[in-house]
């Protein structure tokens, strides 16, 4: 069969990501994506070291951020992320500045860190005190608190699990735990750090029970290099994507007071969507408590 009349395949803008040489879950971030846009990941070199402020500081030299930059720009994308939070806070503010200028030097393209998205989304959503949500062990997690205090934003209460290794298999539900232990006070939004940590389907079934905008490390990387490049990230009912979420508990359920159309709510949004089931425990870890900061967080596993 002649199939030349097809033209070959439809134009792609390509987003360029620089991700940890540890991170799993690309699938995760292509969930982000609407099809005409593509990604392009590469990987820092390997080094023997586990999850911590030092492995923070190894991926996200500026050595290794050139070679990266240029290996992705042999494709031509349109911008470059910088896909790992702790890599991307670990130098404060003005750190994070500094990886993106070196990144725009080796490649000449527009380029963006995780943490920098979540201070932009953080504006986005008209947020200034902030629930956080870690992975890590309790420096790592100092670290984040510092940064976002640095760009102004208070942490009203925050939970973490300790972790060095083995992320990307921790089930939605010991998030879920983390994030009810975590949101305390006067709240404006959640952040759930680490590219490595799943979320994507939590994110619906948080903000309906939180009733408060919920972010996440992968979704703010990605909703900022689209928006970068024109284009609108794609997402179950998520305040950062959503008008209609954004709008606040108020706007979850009833008609929209603009058109006086049905407005779907988040529990809707959230029907059928996949969650591990409860057989899939990560690595050596049991589904513990979360208790809030002021009781001394979790001690490393």
């Amino acid at each position: 069969m002649d199939v030349s009349f097809l033209g070959g395949p439809q134009p792609q803008l390509g987003v360029g990501v620089v991700a940890p040489f540890d991170f799993a879950l690309d699938r995760e971030l292509w969930r982000w994506v609407p099809d005409d846009v593509s990604l392009h990941l590469t990987r820092t070199p390997f080094v023997p070291v586990e999850v911590s402020l030092d492995l923070a500081r190894l991926v996200s030299e500026h050595e290794t951020l050139d070679a990266a930059v240029q290996a992705l720009c042999a494709v031509s994308p349109q911008v470059i992320s910088y896909a790992c939070t702790s890599g991307s806070f670990v130098g404060g503010v003005a750190g994070e500045r500094a990886m993106c200028a070196a990144m725009v030097q080796a490649g000449e393209v527009p380029a963006l860190t995780t943490s920098g998205a979540l201070i932009a989304a953080v504006r986005e959503i008209g947020a200034r005190r902030v629930a956080v949500v870690t992975p890590y062990t309790k420096s790592v997690t100092d670290s984040l608190e510092d940064y976002l205090g640095e760009a102004g934003i208070t942490v009203t209460g925050r939970a973490y699990l300790g972790l060095t290794r083995h992320i990307w298999k921790v089930p939605y539900r010991d998030v879920v735990d983390m994030a009810r232990a975590a949101v305390v006070g006067d709240t404006d939004a959640l952040f759930i750090s680490c590219t490595n940590l799943p979320t994507y389907d939590v994110i619906p079934q948080l903000e309906a029970e939180l009733r408060l905008p919920v972010l996440s490390a992968n979704q703010v990387t990605m909703w900022a290099a689209l928006r970068a490049i024109g284009v609108e990230a794609v997402g179950p009912y998520q305040a950062l994507l959503d008008p209609v979420a954004r709008r606040g508990p108020a706007a979850m359920t009833g008609s929209d007071p603009v058109d006086g159309g049905p407005r779907v709510t988040p529990e809707a949004a959230f029907a059928g969507s996949a969650v591990p089931p409860e057989a899939e425990v990560a690595d050596g870890l049991d589904p513990p408590p979360y208790p809030p900061e002021d009781t001394g967080g979790l001690p490393p596993v």
